[in-house]
């Protein structure tokens, strides 16, 4: 199974108990239409460590159940936060279908609240949290400022997220290195297909870092910026 279906499979299954149906079908939409590059990185982290021979999935392509919940995790609190974005720049209350624009502000809440969920027993529990509240202070700013600049802080956050989720499998750690190259791979770049959003080097240059010394488990966040 290509990656980005894997992901995208493991992320449907954590929201398929969500009720009533037309929320999980807002929130199904949702990871649908998405770019699924940060759950993408968190499985090829995996992969990398151990001098790549880390296992990611069963003999049949299945994701293991830790790597799966990791991936969809940190895809899902992306995409929550995403939608949260779009919606405050839109503001689709104003002149939009405020109906559709609630449901949306649910489905972008049960995102979050899902993928924290499932990185809540993980090294990377206090790395999410880290990401949602550099997201808040940036939006905040946003705000207030008008600069548009600081959106792209989402995708770099997350990105590291991916790597620290990964890369914490077992004994790992995230190298401050390597959450520097996961956060500069945006480039202000919004996420696109995986194939073509990483660079060709990924798998190489994960290889590399994931297999330095850490200097802890957090995430460093636009608000430590």
């Amino acid at each position: 199974m290509e990656d980005d279906a894997a992901v995208r499979g493991a992320a449907l299954d954590a929201i398929e108990d969500i009720e009533p149906e037309p929320l999980r079908e807002r929130i199904a939409a949702q990871l649908t239409g998405g770019s699924m590059a940060p759950g993408v990185l968190t499985i090829r982290t995996v992969r990398a460590l151990k001098d790549g021979t880390g296992a990611v999935a069963t003999s049949d392509g299945t994701l293991l159940d830790p790597v799966a919940e990791r991936a969809a995790g940190v895809q899902l609190i992306y995409d929550g936060l995403q939608l949260t974005r779009q919606l405050s720049h839109e503001e689709p209350w104003v002149d939009g279908d405020r109906e559709a624009a609630d449901l949306a502000v649910l489905a972008a809440d049960v995102l979050v609240s899902r993928g924290f969920y499932l990185l809540a027993r993980t090294e990377a529990a206090e790395a999410a949290v880290a990401v949602v509240r550099a997201f808040g202070s940036d939006q905040t700013v946003r705000r207030e400022t008008d600069d548009s600049s600081l959106d792209r802080n989402l995708e770099a956050d997350v990105l590291e997220l991916a790597v620290v989720a990964g890369a914490t499998m077992g004994d790992g750690t995230a190298s401050p290195r390597l959450r520097e190259f996961a956060s500069e791979m945006v480039n202000g770049e919004p996420f696109s297909d995986p194939d073509s959003f990483f660079p060709e080097t990924l798998t190489e240059t994960l290889s590399t870092l994931v297999t330095e010394t850490g200097t802890g488990h957090g995430v460093t966040t636009s608000a430590d910026q």
